[in-house]
């Protein structure tokens, strides 16, 4: 079967992303070359790519956190913007929520409960 191994992040700034995602999530990051940075964290990881503007969003990507409210406060704190309040998803499925980071990129919040 085949498995995500890396997935990347556009940037307009990628110091300011960099410190965004690694005070969000503690993801580790490092300076591939001036226009590209990677992070990883357990069991995996990706790149953020500079780019002049950020495209719309074509795959929603979900990240899995322990508390909803509480990453989306610390978005907003970090510079983020809420973009969908946690909601339940149905059918047990558990529950999502979305955020822009301060570059425009959509990313999405899911939790078990």
């Amino acid at each position: 079967m085949s498995k995500l191994v890396h997935w990347e992040i556009p940037s307009t700034d990628i110091e300011k992303s960099k410190e965004f995602y690694s005070r969000l999530f503690g993801w580790k990051t490092s300076q591939w070359s001036p226009d590209y940075a990677l992070f990883e964290y357990d069991g995996g990881g990706g790149g953020i790519a500079l780019t002049e503007t950020v495209p719309g969003p074509c795959i929603e990507v979900y990240i899995e956190v322990d508390d909803i409210p509480a990453a989306l406060g610390k978005v907003v704190e970090l510079g983020g913007k809420t973009v969908t309040e946690k909601k339940e998803i149905g059918g047990g499925m558990g529950f999502l929520a979305r955020f822009t980071d301060p570059c425009g990129v959509l990313v999405g919040l899911w939790s078990k409960g």
